[in-house]
């Protein structure tokens, strides 16, 4: 695999489930950086556009749940009282598929690490609905809270467009997938537990999720650097909002106690920024400074509105934060969870 990571491998689906959680999640080996400076270039990169994350196919998303409320230039649902406080519009839709680039070269072109096997024939995934070209002969049920879905999608995935906090419908599921969900929900514990119901006995679940910390291994972060400053107020910001940026490092107990086992988790760490001599790491590095550039226009408005923060200090913040994203000198990173875990067999 690439990129800096641990991982601890499952045991076979029919071995005899343990009744323990997984051990402590290990820090992983610091990311090297380049040596000097003609490893910093980003020109390789520069030219890398018109990515196509989006899936083709022959059937038609069909939904009667279209409204949307516009604040500030930018468009956001209004579905459950338009409590999401991202927008949703062309501009977040274009991130998210740089985002799913980014995660596939993250795991070397895997969509997760759960060992569901070959064959599933019956899925859920939370806010994605990406499985279905790679599982054509599985049901794949894709649950979002805002209908911005492509219009043409794999004749084997279907969208609802509902709140996965509140009661699921499915049953006797293989494999329930979550990506990005675990900051921008108030209620995880429900979540997991729907998804135990809706799984068979022996099913898997997977969450990859980012924790939005910058960190830092070598200490060329200092306390007031101007990302890291960003993301602290961010995380204020969604506090208001009652969810938690950093909820996804401390999910190990809130998959025991919905009642799964066999609990495992992947750590990697995903540099901001070009820094780290490996390429593809850089390249991963690229994908994730452009995702905060895409993301700070969204921060300006209903998070930072909600501290209170005037439209001139947002944007004084923003624009530190976008200069500091370019001192490849600073060797920050994040880290992405990926935790899987299994429902026991009886």
């Amino acid at each position: 695999m690439s990129g800096s990571d641990r991982r601890t491998r499952p045991k076979s689906t029919d071995e005899q489930l343990t009744l323990t959680a997984a051990p402590s999640v290990e820090t992983s080996a610091p990311i090297e950086p380049a040596s000097g400076p003609d490893e910093e270039e980003e020109d390789e990169f520069e030219t890398i556009d018109g990515i196509d994350a989006t899936s083709s196919g022959s059937a038609s998303v069909t939904s009667s749940i279209y409204a949307h409320t516009y604040e500030n230039g930018r468009r956001y649902q209004c579905f459950k009282n338009g409590r999401y406080p991202i927008p949703n519009d062309d501009s977040e839709q274009d991130r998210e598929d740089m985002k799913h680039a980014m995660m596939l070269e993250l795991t070397d072109g895997e969509l997760f690490y759960a060992p569901i096997g070959d064959h599933p024939q019956s899925i859920v995934d939370i806010g994605t609905g990406t499985v279905g070209d790679r599982y054509p002969s599985a049901r794949v049920r894709g649950i979002d809270l805002t209908p911005i879905q492509p219009t043409w999608v794999p004749p084997n995935v279907d969208f609802l467009i509902d709140d996965c906090e509140k009661d699921w419908l499915m049953e006797d599921c293989d494999f329930v997938h979550l990506r990005f969900m675990i900051i921008i929900l108030r209620n995880v514990p429900t979540v997991m537990e729907n998804a135990f119901k809706s799984l068979r006995p022996g099913g898997w679940i997977e969450l990859q999720e980012l924790c939005a910390e910058p960190l830092c291994d070598d200490n060329t972060m200092p306390d007031d650097d101007p990302v890291k400053y960003m993301y602290d107020l961010a995380g204020q910001a969604f506090g208001k909002f009652g969810m938690d940026v950093t909820l996804p490092k401390r999910l190990e107990p809130l998959l025991h106690n919905a009642g799964f086992r066999n609990i495992q988790v992947v750590v990697k760490k995903v540099p901001i920024g070009v820094w780290a001599k490996n390429k593809t790491l850089r390249l991963i590095g690229l994908y994730q400074k452009m995702a905060i550039l895409d993301l700070m226009p969204a921060l300006a408005g209903r998070p930072f509105s909600a501290l209170g923060l005037s439209p001139e200090e947002s944007q004084v913040t923003l624009a530190f934060a976008r200069k500091g994203l370019d001192d490849y000198k600073r060797h920050r990173y994040f880290n992405y969870y990926f935790w899987y875990a299994q429902k026991p067999m009886s």
